[in-house]
């Protein structure tokens, strides 16, 4: 999938917000103020539809707007990709770099192995 501009993403966050979708007009009320102007929000869903992020149905002259995928395959797929191309596909890596810039914990690494010895 392509990736999203922080603009589409903001629109795509409010989209979830949402859980059954919405016209932009809903997903524009879940903004913080200040709020981008009517027309940029359409714009952009538009743009999120031609990406296949979004599907739309038209009734009348609005557009109900739903997601295409979860916030949580979204946020999969872009972690798989921020993985593949800076840790070189290692989670390891990953976890490694956390740790050495202290961004993780020892008790938020215990509770990983627990997790991951939970799932076996």
């Amino acid at each position: 999938m392509e990736k999203l501009t922080p603009q589409e993403e903001q629109a795509m966050q409010a989209l979830w917000k949402l859980k059954e979708g919405g016209v932009v007009k809903d997903i524009l009320e879940t903004y913080p103020e200040p709020q981008p102007p009517y027309t940029t929000l359409a714009s952009t869903m538009k743009n999120l539809e031609k990406k296949g992020y979004v599907k739309s149905r038209r009734y009348g002259n609005v557009y109900w707007y739903e997601p295409a995928l979860s916030s949580e395959s979204y946020s999969e797929k872009m972690l798989s990709g921020i993985i593949d191309n800076y840790f070189q596909s290692s989670y390891r890596s990953l976890v490694a770099f956390f740790a050495k810039n202290e961004k993780i914990s020892r008790d938020d690494l215990e509770e990983i192995v627990k997790l991951i010895e939970k799932q076996k």
